[in-house]
């Protein structure tokens, strides 16, 4: 079983945001014309062989790229395959409580994902704290980005060392940074062996690209700590899976890796 545990089922206009031009220009994904149906997301799912994909909404200062609804409406077009991970406006911290319970109490989602980039202010700031709360009350992960941005935003606001401090704070929270920390990944992996609940994520890379201590810590002490995602669409599951093999995981490893640790995470098993 493979379980993609970051993508996005996109929205035109969030696909076409001019933000993601420096992404498309290193990736050379065309810029579509048209939505993108549900279907070409499942047959890219069926080309990599992953079998469920964690699909996020997209909330920032401007308003929702992805909103949580439009989630909702992808998964109900494949159930068995989509998941639904839920975002919300920190500028409005009440309503940002209640969206976490409605995302999850009434849309099923079974995490949620905010981006500090994208809010341009780290994890610490006071604005993620009532979501925290929300997240640890309703029991779902709290999902954000760890390392430096693709979009030509300011970087340092994902630093993985941010996240010890919420740790610290919710140790009840359930964290998974995405996106491996790089340039940070030390930070990460050290914020991730202290703190049993919080995890990485391997989306926005390849295989072949993973950084070596990332992958000396999957193989060792972080088999259970590590989780595949691919960031889909900007990078297709199959070229996210590219070069695997190379890792020389055993198959305990692999297996966890490769869905066991999101589906202990995310508490997929009690979904069928």
């Amino acid at each position: 079983m493979i379980i993609d545990a970051w993508a996005q089922h996109p929205t035109l206009r969030h696909i076409q945001d001019p933000m993601f031009d420096s992404l498309k220009r290193w990736t050379k994904v065309p810029t579509p014309t048209t939505e993108i149906p549900v279907p070409f997301t499942i047959a890219a799912m069926d080309q990599a062989r992953v079998d469920r994909a964690l699909i996020s909404a997209w909330v920032g200062p401007l308003g929702a790229m992805i909103s949580n609804d439009e989630v909702a409406g992808f998964v109900a077009q494949a159930p068995d395959r989509l998941i639904g991970v839920g975002s919300v406006d920190l500028r409005r911290p009440m309503a940002a409580m209640r969206e976490v319970r409605r995302c999850v109490e009434q849309l099923g989602f079974v995490g949620i994902r905010v981006l500090p980039w994208l809010w341009e202010v780290p994890p610490t700031d006071r604005r993620f704290y009532p979501v925290y709360a929300a997240c640890c009350e309703v029991g779902v992960p709290f999902c954000t980005q760890i390392g430096h941005t693709g979009p030509l935003m300011p970087s340092e606001v994902g630093r993985p060392i941010y996240l010890d401090q919420v740790a610290i704070d919710f140790p009840e929270l359930t964290i998974v940074g995405g996106h491996i920390g790089y340039p940070w990944t030390d930070e990460a992996i050290a914020v991730a062996t202290k703190h049993e609940r919080v995890y990485i994520d391997t989306s926005a890379y390849t295989a072949k690209r993973y950084p070596p201590a990332l992958v000396e810590y999957l193989r060792g002490h972080g088999r259970t700590k590590v989780l595949f995602g691919s960031n889909y669409p900007m990078i297709m599951p199959g070229q996210a899976l590219a070069g695997l093999d190379a890792l020389g995981l055993d198959d305990e490893t692999r297996a966890q890796f490769l869905a066991g640790n999101a589906e202990r995470v995310y508490r997929l098993a009690a979904r069928g």
